[in-house]
């Protein structure tokens, strides 16, 4: 380890001078002299954006299994100061180490594609927990692509495909994702319909003590009922590729006159939002909560969830609380930036609504009968493999890959 540190230490160095191709070459050149180890395990959530998601969740059930010792695990952030379980080494994301790591570990854990300049090598295992039940349309059935000024569908697609072929394992939420993965991502390996990981706490934390306790930590008030609001971003609203902006026709003026007695607004930024909105005209009644923070435990928090085209649909209905889409731009987002994969008006298990008036009078009006039988019906379809222990049964198949009983 001294050695290596040493050699880390010149590399450091010699970047500051030469950059990027300079590390690229370092990054080649150790695929080449270097064996794998199949005992260093990488995780990374969100392009190292925040530390959630599926590969948090798995990472914490090896630290619950005590498997973080047995194993060396490697978290790459883009903020190593973020606080993380066990005994995982936080790695700041692009730097030498993590370009020297990357080419080394035997197994990738992440939820989204890797630049195109990482290169998997022989040996390696990628797990691809991906992140969401698809509504919309996804890489190789998109009949076009608008992302942050990006329409060339067609380079967009070999992009994607070229990158799919890395992975070795895809975690699907349910019957329908596989069936959708297998084509959109042209995948063929091995498919891991458990469920997603990251929602086993809607099993084991949907009770009132850590509820409460999770408002207390979030500074919630507890004599408020909570409304989560957690859009999706518009592929054609953006600052830059991978900034994209918050924009909606929601009034937050009359939620809060309408609402402001019995509820509070917890807002909830996709990760690809990169806006830093003053919400202090609204204090005492909007909460936000940034790409760093971990949804699943908003869920928990929330008594009513709204959104519009979001997978969050798919993990909240777990819970079987009250949804509402808030639907402005239905036509345009359907017909003219992704396309949908089924009926969303007809399976949608809640009200559509177009305004914030609408809205609140479907809050103030909602009736579960009124749509217990859509609401069944989407849970069966899309809920049916979530058990609680998704997180285990992805942790036992890394176990068998590591151990060479693949």
């Amino acid at each position: 380890m001294p050695r290596i540190r040493k050699f880390l230490r010149k590399c450091k160095k010699k970047i500051k001078k030469t950059g990027k191709k300079f590390v690229m070459f370092l990054y080649r050149v150790e695929m080449k002299i270097l064996p794998v180890n199949k005992r260093i395990i990488i995780f990374e959530s969100n392009m190292g954006r925040n530390y959630t998601g599926n590969p948090k969740a798995i990472y914490e059930e090896m630290v619950r299994q005590g498997l973080d010792k047995k194993y060396r695990c490697y978290f790459m952030l883009d903020n190593v100061a973020t606080e993380i379980p066990g005994n995982a080494v936080k790695i700041r994301r692009m730097r030498v180490r993590y370009f020297f790591l990357m080419g080394i570990a035997g197994v990738w854990v992440s939820d989204s594609r890797m630049p195109n300049y990482i290169k998997k090598r022989e040996g390696v295992y990628y797990v691809q927990t991906w992140h969401g039940t698809p509504l919309k349309k996804l890489a190789l059935d998109m009949d076009s692509v608008n992302m942050a000024g990006e329409t060339d569908i067609e380079k967009y697609k070999r992009n994607f495909f070229m990158n799919t072929r890395s992975w070795d394992y895809l975690i699907s939420q349910n019957h329908y994702s596989t069936e959708i993965f297998k084509r959109a991502f042209a995948f063929d390996k091995t498919l891991l319909e458990v469920g997603y990981p990251r929602n086993d706490v809607l099993f084991y934390g949907n009770n009132e003590e850590h509820i409460c306790n999770l408002k207390k930590q979030m500074g919630l008030p507890l004599d408020k009922k909570i409304v989560l609001y957690a859009p999706t971003w518009r592929d054609n609203e953006y600052y830059a590729k991978g900034a994209y902006k918050f924009n909606t026709s929601m009034d937050f003026s009359l939620l809060r006159e309408q609402l402001g007695e019995e509820y509070v607004c917890i807002v909830k930024y996709h990760y690809l939002v990169k806006d830093n909105i003053d919400w202090s005209t609204y204090g005492g009644f909007v909460y936000e909560f940034n790409m760093c923070e971990d949804i699943s435990a908003l869920y928990l928090v929330a008594d009513i969830m709204v959104t519009d085209y979001s997978s969050v649909m798919f993990d909240y209905s777990l819970l079987r609380r009250p949804m509402f889409f808030f639907t402005y731009d239905l036509e345009d987002y359907r017909d003219n930036l992704r396309g949908f994969y089924f009926d969303f008006i007809a399976e949608a298990p809640g009200p559509l609504v177009g305004t914030t008036k609408e809205l609140v009078e479907a809050i103030k009006n909602y009736d579960y009968k009124e749509y217990e039988e859509q609401y069944n019906a989407f849970y069966q379809k899309y809920n049916h493999a979530d058990d609680g222990k998704a997180s285990a049964k992805v942790v036992e198949a890394i176990e068998k890959i590591i151990e060479g009983e693949r």
